[in-house]
């Protein structure tokens, strides 16, 4: 079901309805909880079900953190973002509970498969593109057309959506509006995505929409970056300035996104949506009232850099597991694999973090390699080879692009084995 403009609330926080229900699902942890390392599997029962290198994912922590996110988001939808999760059946498993709605995809051909699988027919593609044969598929498509939603925020991704669209058989459009922080000239903080930022800039190109009849405007997306993906706890002067910076662009992007709202319906009338915000963000973006809903997705699986917020505390729900290989002297085991280093500004917040058997850390010269990795400490002597040593990736669903599968385990025990995109021989760029 689709949340309209028209029927949204006018108001935030707890006008807006609950989620249905929630009992389901386990409790999540309160903030800043400590969490102990402990594998979701026995060594045992790991080996005997598959060799290694291995990704888990733990369900019960899945679900406890979709609880959180549902209690944070305080009754607004939250569209699913499949890029932090790529996994079919886990996208499906979590679009399931009450509260979560539709799927925020990160390809128009990963839409258009999600669609056919019918995993979601509410799914909004959160990037532009000019794949010309994926257009052309969702252009001859009536039900994926009426399904599927595509970003654009210039004139050339109008014109390659129209060129193969008709009057007749218009395709969905979602403007993405720059939801950055620019307090001064010259001055931008946050994510360099759209060219629209202001209500003017945003009113002007819906204008260029609503002139094309091959084109549907539908919604509009700010995607606040700076504040969901950016970690505030801490009491370093980094942290001090990062709360300062997120209150004051929490207050300019709530007035600005009314504004642009407001400017784009005033041209072309009511919107079927507006999608604000990710994991880091889901209390402030889902307390304004120019949003109908939210999106988020690594929430669900608990990456180390969402181990830096304030205000939520996630479990852990997804590891990759590298067997030990070899031991080239006192103090040091070394495991088979590596790599795995997440996207981003490069640093040492990007890099994978041996998790289990506790005390591991890399050696310094050689960090997290491709073919093998060294881990150093007193740990690494307790370690026989073949066991497994168990890390958490620094990003969700970067992870699922290393493994044909994911084990899905619940109570200790394994309870399926869920192929990935790439495990489908599925490449999403």
């Amino acid at each position: 079901m689709k949340l309209s403009r028209a029927s949204a609330p006018e108001s935030s926080g707890t006008s807006r309805p609950a989620p249905t229900s929630m009992s389901h699902l386990p409790e999540a942890l309160p903030p800043q909880m400590p969490q102990t390392a402990r594998p979701p599997l026995a060594t045992d029962t790991l080996l005997n079900c598959t060799s290694l290198p291995a990704v888990v994912v733990e369900l019960a922590a899945v679900e406890a953190n979709a609880r959180d996110m549902l209690r944070r988001a305080n009754g607004m939808p939250i569209r699913v973002a499949s890029k932090s999760i790529r996994i079919p059946q886990l996208i499906s498993h979590v679009l399931a509970f009450p509260g979560f709605q539709g799927v925020l995809a990160y390809s128009l051909a990963e839409a258009l498969y999600l669609f056919r699988e019918g995993i979601s027919d509410d799914i909004v593609v959160a990037y532009p593109t000019l794949d010309a044969r994926a257009i052309s598929e969702l252009a001859d498509d009536d039900a994926a057309r009426a399904a599927i939603c595509v970003m654009v925020d210039r004139p050339e991704h109008l014109e390659a959506l129209a060129s193969s669209a008709s009057e007749n058989a218009p395709i969905r459009v979602c403007m993405d509006v720059d939801a950055s922080f620019r307090p001064l000239p010259g001055v931008h903080i946050g994510t360099l995505r759209s060219s629209l930022f202001s209500p003017k800039q945003a009113a002007a190109f819906a204008k260029q929409i609503i002139a094309r009849p091959e084109l549907q405007l539908a919604g509009i997306m700010m995607y606040e970056g700076h504040i969901a993906g950016v970690g505030d706890a801490g009491n370093s002067l980094r942290a001090r300035a990062i709360r300062m910076m997120q209150a004051v662009s929490k207050k300019e992007l709530a007035k600005r996104r009314a504004k642009v709202v407001a400017a784009v319906e005033k041209v072309a009338g009511p919107l079927e949506f507006v999608n604000g915000g990710g994991t880091g963000s889901l209390e402030s973006t889902c307390a304004e009232a120019a949003v109908t809903e939210a999106a988020a997705g690594s929430g669900f699986l608990a990456p180390t850099l969402f181990d830096n917020y304030r205000a939520f505390n996630l479990r852990p729900a997804s590891w990759f597991v590298l067997p030990a290989t070899r031991r080239p002297k006192k103090g040091v085991v070394t495991v088979s694999g590596g790599g795995r280093i997440a996207s981003g500004p490069a640093g040492a917040d990007r890099l994978p973090t041996p998790w289990y058997p506790t005390g591991l850390r890399y050696a310094a010269e050689e960090g997290p390699g491709e073919v093998q990795t060294p881990l150093l400490g007193k740990t690494a002597d307790a370690i026989s080879l073949g066991d497994p040593v168990w890390f958490r990736h620094a990003k969700a669903g970067e992870i699922a692009e290393h493994t044909q599968e994911v084990i899905a385990v619940r109570d200790g025990a394994i309870i399926a084995h869920w192929p990935t995109y790439r495990g489908k021989g599925l490449i999403f760029t």
